[in-house]
C-alpha cells in the first residue's frame, strides 16, 4: 500500500494562471505544428529552396512572374538544383518553395504568438517571478532556433545537395527541448509549483526514460538527414543479416555512426528496442506504486511504445514514404510528451508506504 501527495485542483495554488497555461498550451501546439511541417519539409526536399536568410522582408512571397523567375534562378546557383534537381521545372520549384516558406512563416507566427502575450503579461504583472527567468529563456531559445534553422540551410548552399545531418539533429533536439520547457512550465501554472519531495528511483527512471526518448529523436534526425531509411527495407534482419554489411562504409568508427548509412540505421533501430524494454520497466514501475495518477500514465506508455515501434518496422519496409514518415514523427511527439509528463508527475508525487 502507498500513500502520495494528490495533485492540487487545478488553478488552485497562488501561483497559478489560467490565461498563461492556455497560451503555453498554444505555444505548445505551435511547436508540434512546426515540428511536423518541419520534417515534411525535409522529406520532400523542400528545405534550401529559399537560399537567402530575409527575416523580414522574406514573409513576402513572390507576387509576379518576374520575381518567381528570380527566385528559381537563385536555385540554379546551388549544388541540390545543378545536382539533383537540374531542370526542374517552374510548378515544381513552387511546389517546394510553398512548403519552405510555410515552414518559415510558421515560425514567424510562433515568434509573435510567444512574444506579444508574454509582453502583455510582463505588463500586466501576471507572471510569476519564479517563472520569469524561465519565460525568457524560452524567448531566447525561440530566438536562437530561427539562427541555428538558417545555420542548417546554409550548410545545403554551396557544397552539399542537402542539409548537414549533424544540423538537422541540432536543429530537432533544440525544438523538443523548447517543447519540453513549455510542457513543464504549463505543468506548473495549471498546478503551482513542483515542490521538492523525495525523489525516488521511479522520478530518476522516468527522467532517464524522457532523455533516452530525446536521443532516440536525435537518432531519427541523423536516418532523415542521410536518408538511411530508405536502405534495408527488411525486417527483423538486415536483407537476411544480422548485421548490416558495410557498417563503417570505410569510415573511421568515430565518423561512421554519424555518416555511414547502415551503421545510421542499426543505431536507430536498436536504440528503439532497448528504449521499448525500458519504457516497460517505467511502466512496471509506475504500476507497482498503485497511485492512481502513475498507474495511468504506466498503462499509456506501453500503449504508446508498441506503437511506435510497429509504425517504425511498417515505415521501414515501405522505404519511408512521407505520409508514414510524419506519422512516425507524429509518435514520436507524442511518446516524447508523454514522457515528460510522466517525469514531471513523478516529481511531484512523493511515493511512500502508507501507515
Amino acid at each position: 500500500m502507498f500513500a502520495h501527495t494528490a495533485l492540487p485542483r487545478p488553478f488552485t495554488p497562488e501561483d497559478t494562471n489560467r490565461a498563461m497555461f492556455w497560451w503555453l498550451v498554444v505555444i505548445a501546439v505551435l511547436v508540434i505544428a512546426m515540428i511536423v511541417v518541419g520534417g515534411a519539409t525535409r522529406l520532400t526536399g523542400s528545405g534550401l529552396s529559399i537560399t537567402e536568410w530575409r527575416p523580414v522582408t522574406g514573409a513576402i512571397p513572390p507576387m509576379t512572374q518576374a520575381g518567381w523567375e528570380a527566385e528559381l534562378e537563385k536555385y540554379r546557383q546551388i549544388p541540390q538544383y545543378q545536382i539533383q534537381n537540374r531542370g526542374m521545372s517552374m510548378a515544381e520549384f513552387q511546389f517546394i518553395y510553398w512548403w519552405e516558406w510555410g515552414h518559415r512563416q510558421l515560425g514567424r507566427f510562433l515568434g509573435f504568438a510567444f512574444a506579444l502575450p508574454f509582453a502583455f503579461f510582463l505588463i500586466s504583472r501576471q507572471v510569476p517571478k519564479r517563472l520569469q527567468t524561465r519565460l525568457w529563456v524560452l524567448f531566447a531559445l525561440g530566438g536562437l532556433q530561427g539562427a541555428i534553422g538558417w545555420w542548417m540551410v546554409a550548410s545545403g548552399l554551396t557544397e552539399r545537395v542537402s542539409v548537414s545531418q549533424y544540423r538537422l539533429a541540432t536543429h530537432l533536439i533544440m525544438a523538443f527541448c523548447i517543447l519540453g520547457l513549455t510542457l513543464w512550465t504549463a505543468l506548473e501554472l495549471r498546478y503551482g509549483k513542483t515542490p521538492i519531495v523525495k525523489r525516488g528511483p521511479v522520478f530518476s527512471l522516468a527522467a532517464v526514460f524522457w532523455g533516452a526518448v530525446l536521443f532516440q529523436i536525435a537518432l531519427g534526425a541523423l536516418v532523415a538527414g542521410t536518408g538511411a531509411g530508405r536502405i534495408f527495407t527488411t525486417w527483423p534482419g538486415f536483407e537476411g543479416q544480422i548485421f548490416p554489411e558495410g557498417y563503417l562504409s570505410g569510415l573511421p568508427v568515430w565518423r561512421a555512426v554519424f555518416e555511414s548509412l547502415p551503421a545510421v540505421q542499426f543505431q536507430h533501430r536498436w536504440t528503439g528496442y532497448a528504449l521499448a524494454v525500458l519504457g516497460a520497466v517505467l511502466a512496471w514501475r509506475l504500476w507497482q506504486t498503485g497511485l492512481t495518477d502513475l498507474k495511468r500514465v504506466g498503462v499509456l506508455l506501453p500503449v504508446l511504445i508498441a506503437g511506435q515501434v510497429a509504425l517504425g518496422i511498417w515505415t521501414l519496409v515501405s522505404a519511408s514514404p512521407l505520409n508514414l514518415s510524419l506519422a512516425h514523427q507524429g509518435g514520436a511527439i507524442a511518446l516524447f510528451l508523454t514522457a515528460g509528463f510522466t517525469t514531471w508527475l513523478a516529481a511531484r508525487t512523493a511515493v511512500t508506504p502508507a501507515r
